[in-house]
């Protein structure tokens, strides 16, 4: 069975995508079979995978609707290599469309349940919200990835969602756990995000990946072109860094 770990974080532009599309062509690169699915509106994982959001006749929204099956949704990334269920504004509708369906906060977890066996990994891109979608995924999952900046606002907004996984713990998702904080945007000059690393190391311990992502022009000019980091300049620093965070995580996984 897949391991089914949500990305996560309440803030919007912290490396979420990225981390998501980076992980799963990583992964891919280490042997493991993916299935990415993008969970935000704005479709940028979808985009960043080499995939025209505009194009897609059947997305995610279609899928949390029960309006096609996962295996009418699921596309091939043609740059990353993996699977992905693409998204596109559309999926800005189910919220509202979701509100009167029964298990409405399970919808994800019920359409992935006859495939995720075909996977090693399923990585779930939520949008920067605690919104029905990011219950969904992480309903869904066993587990949750979160990727942060090291910076003073980011503390505050990691407490938020620590709580926000621990209610969905306690009221729909026994499973549910942090698998582990991942720094992105790092920046060793500068000295208040080396106190922040310091803080979450002292406070989480070994959930604290080692792996570090480097603010990367390379990673950031990558999804203009439809390709993931890692596959974009293998030789550029935030490339080797995510290609080490997923060594990290198939090793982390060996251990849940």
């Amino acid at each position: 069975m897949a391991h089914i770990f949500a990305i996560a974080n309440q803030k919007g532009g912290v490396g979420k995508t990225t981390t998501a599309v980076n992980l799963a062509a990583a992964l891919v690169q280490q042997g493991q079979r993916v299935l990415l699915v993008d969970l935000d509106p704005q479709g940028n994982a979808t985009m960043g995978s080499g995939v025209d959001k505009r194009s897609r006749s059947a997305t995610v929204y279609h899928l949390l609707l029960g309006l096609q099956p996962l295996a009418q949704v699921r596309v091939d990334s043609p740059t990353g290599k993996y699977q992905l269920l693409p998204s596109n504004r559309d999926l800005a509708g189910a919220e509202v469309e979701m509100v009167d369906l029964d298990g409405r906060e399970l919808r994800l977890k019920r359409a992935l349940q006859e495939y995720a066996g075909n996977y090693d990994f399923v990585l779930i891109d939520c949008p920067p919200s605690l919104s029905l979608l990011t219950l969904n995924g992480l309903c869904a999952a066993h587990g949750v990835i979160i990727p942060m900046q090291c910076e003073y606002y980011a503390l505050e907004g990691l407490s938020d969602l620590v709580n926000t996984i621990k209610k969905v713990h306690a009221n729909l998702n026994r499973e549910l756990k942090i698998i582990g904080l991942l720094r992105v945007m790092f920046d060793p000059r500068n000295t208040l995000g080396q106190q922040v690393s310091a803080q979450l190391e002292q406070h989480f311990g070994d959930k604290v990946f080692r792996a570090v992502v480097p603010r990367n022009v390379r990673l950031a000019e990558a999804p203009s072109h439809g390709v993931p980091g890692v596959l974009f300049d293998r030789s550029a620093k935030g490339a080797q860094a995510y290609m080490a965070f997923a060594q990290e995580m198939v090793e982390r996984v060996r251990t849940l």
